[in-house]
C-alpha cells in the first residue's frame, strides 16, 4: 500500500506538471527553493525511496524498483545536503534556468514522473494469480 501511495504522489506531480507546468514551477521556486523546503523535500524523497527499496522483494520487478528507490534516496540526500553545500541561491538559480526553457522542458519532466509513477503502480500491484498447471 505504501508503494502505491508513493506512485500516486509521483503521478500527481506528473499530472500537475502536464496540466499546469507554470504552477509547478512556481511551487518549486516559492516553497522548495528555501532552506526548510530543501530539507523537507529531501526527507520526503528519501522516505519514498526507502519505501520502494523495502517493498521491492514483493514486486514484479524487484531490481528495477530497487534502482528507482535508490535514485529517489540519492535525490533526497542531495536535496537535504544542498543547503549546506550548494545553497538556496543555487536552487533558485536552477529553478529560474528551467523556467527559461519554457513549458516543453517542464512537461517532459512531468511526463517522466507520470510514466515512472505508472510503472511503480504496475510493479507494486499483482495481476491475477496463475495456477501452477495453467499455461
Amino acid at each position: 500500500m505504501a508503494a502505491v501511495l508513493v506512485a500516486l504522489t509521483v503521478m500527481i506531480v506528473g499530472i500537475l506538471g502536464l496540466v499546469s507546468p507554470d504552477s509547478l514551477l512556481m511551487l518549486r521556486h516559492d516553497y522548495l527553493a528555501t532552506t526548510v523546503g530543501l530539507y523537507v523535500g529531501g526527507a520526503v524523497r528519501l522516505a519514498m525511496g526507502v519505501v520502494l527499496i523495502l517493498f521491492a522483494p514483493a514486486a514484479r520487478a524487484p531490481r528495477t524498483l530497487r534502482v528507482l528507490g535508490a535514485v529517489m534516496c540519492l535525490q533526497g540526500l542531495a536535496s537535504a545536503l544542498s543547503p549546506q553545500f550548494v545553497g538556496v541561491d543555487r536552487a533558485r538559480a536552477v529553478a529560474e534556468y528551467e523556467a527559461t526553457w519554457g513549458t516543453v522542458f517542464l512537461r517532459v519532466g512531468a511526463m517522466v514522473a507520470l510514466v515512472t509513477g505508472s510503472f511503480i503502480v504496475f510493479v507494486a500491484t499483482r495481476g491475477p494469480s496463475r495456477k501452477s498447471g495453467a499455461k
